[in-house]
């Protein structure tokens, strides 16, 4: 998706990564952080932006390209890469340590029973195996109930992103321009705010993120987003333009209280599959490219001693004399501090980001702690004031399916349901009854529906509408919902994001 990022790692990585080609063109050119009110907004002072939200020397990229390139030079390395094949499994030795992972069988009917274009699944054995999957990895998610490596940790905390691409007039704009809102459209005890990146190329990449500790059931955080673009102060941006790339993705915003034992007999947790992402900064891959770089370094000094199969015990005692550690030991209470409201949240943000560093104080001296997963926030409907929101226009706001066509989503239509249920009746006896079934709001992909059949309440799951977001996987207040690997690479296919 696009992205501000920081090339620190990458410096670190490929020094002479502008030299090899790096599509990393547009330096961000200037700042602006807006608190917005409905109908207005107020512009945060340049003397007064924390420096968590400074982002001179970074650059707007397209992710979806910088990823692409860096696969390029991995293979030019003689790395195989394997795209179109899902690991879908963990595979355990005798002893408990993992040994590799398998991929999904291909050609697999509606009723799991193979096809005649059935292709059975590879397992695939290493030394050791590193996971990288992204915020919620189905496999990551195993591993850490697996090995109990969230032990003594603050649960993981989760946003949802919803992402847009633009191309707009040549002079509406604004190259390396970034902006960052709070407030409007979100209440006061929301956690959530806004991003606009023009990128090269008269694009603008736009999204919002709303965490998904939020308490209403009737709160829609795609309707927010398309609200969010109305604002005078977003607007003007992308109006008369067009809108050509729709996304959304679950990140993490635990930080480092909420950060696992990254390390297990055998493999590894890196990236936000672990949760390296720095909320407050709103940037997760130079941390990505820092974590494998550091966790590839462990691997190799292992296996050059003749080891395998062991804890890489290594990798995490690099993190924690790294510069990686020190930037989310400063940012380590930042998601905490906005439980408390948004008006603390911002205000702490401020002190720890800002005044601190003024007074010469490199990291926070106090600690807080979160204790609850996101699930559980959720009040019954009947306590919460429904939200209306208005009908999209189909030119600045749009629905959810005209904006999942976009994401060039695709899945085999007979492949079996990659969105499982533990227990098929509690979607209508619970999530329907009690809380207004928030499945139909919190996804971004009309995935989830409730009917009327013949009298009977029943939820319909559109598993070809999923855009893998694993917000489903996360706020499901039963957590009933589990996500697997759909077959091959079916899922969306974004295009210049």
């Amino acid at each position: 998706s696009g992205a501000v990022m920081d090339p620190i790692a990458l410096n670190e990585l490929l020094p002479n990564w502008k030299e090899l080609g790096a599509p990393l063109n547009q330096p961000v050119s200037g700042d602006e952080v807006l608190f917005l009110k409905e109908g207005g907004a107020t512009k945060t002072p340049d003397a007064l932006v924390p420096d968590c939200f400074h982002n001179h020397g970074n650059y707007v990229i397209s992710l979806g390209a910088l990823t692409k390139w860096l696969g390029e030079q991995a293979e030019s390395l003689g790395v195989e890469i394997f795209p179109g094949f899902a690991a879908s499994e963990v595979i355990y030795n005798a002893d408990g340590s993992v040994k590799g992972v398998a991929t999904g069988h291909q050609g697999l009917g509606k009723d799991g029973e193979p096809t005649g274009d059935f292709q059975i699944g590879m397992e695939l054995h290493a030394k050791y195996t590193v996971f990288a999957e992204g915020a919620r990895g189905h496999l990551g998610k195993e591993l850490i109930e697996r090995f109990q490596l969230d032990a003594g940790k603050d649960p993981q905390a989760y946003g949802i992103g919803i992402k847009e691409l633009w191309e707009v007039p040549a002079e509406q704009a604004q190259p390396g321009l970034v902006v960052h809102t709070a407030g409007w459209p979100l209440d006061g005890q929301t956690y959530g705010g806004g991003f606009l990146y023009h990128l090269e190329g008269n694009k603008v990449t736009l999204g919002f993120v709303v965490g998904l500790d939020y308490s209403n059931p009737w709160l829609s955080p795609f309707e927010e987003m398309q609200r969010w673009k109305t604002h005078p102060s977003i607007r003007p941006h992308i109006e008369g333009g067009k809108r050509i790339g729709y996304g959304a993705r679950a990140i993490v915003a635990g930080g480092l209280h909420s950060l696992p034992k990254t390390v297990f007999p055998g493999g590894a947790l890196i990236g936000c599959d672990a949760g390296y992402l720095n909320a407050a900064r709103i940037k997760g891959s130079h941390a990505a490219i820092k974590s494998g770089m550091l966790c590839a370094e462990a691997a190799f000094e292992a296996i050059q001693a003749g080891r395998s199969g062991d804890e890489l015990v290594a990798y995490p005692q690099a993190f924690e004399q790294s510069w990686l550690y020190r930037e989310l030991d400063q940012s380590r209470n930042f998601k905490a501090w906005f439980k408390k409201g948004n008006t603390v949240g911002a205000l702490m943000t401020g002190v720890e980001h800002w005044l601190l560093p003024k007074l010469g104080m490199k990291r926070p001296p106090w600690s807080l702690h979160r204790t609850h997963a996101d699930h559980t926030y959720l009040r019954p409907a009947a306590e919460c004031a429904k939200i209306d929101y208005p009908k999209p226009d189909g030119k600045l706001t749009f629905d959810r399916l005209s904006s999942v066509f976009i994401s060039n989503t695709n899945h085999a239509e007979d492949q079996p349901a990659h969105l499982t249920l533990k227990d098929a009746s509690v979607p209508v006896s619970v999530n329907l009854a009690k809380y207004a079934g928030p499945e139909s709001r919190y996804c971004p992909a009309g995935v989830y529906e409730f009917v009327n059949k013949d009298g009977q309440d029943q939820l319909v799951i559109n598993a070809q509408n999923c855009v893998h977001c694993k917000t489903c996987d996360i706020k499901d207040p039963t957590q009933n919902i589990v996500w697997v690997t759909p077959e091959g690479g079916g899922g969306p296919n974004y295009a210049g994001m």
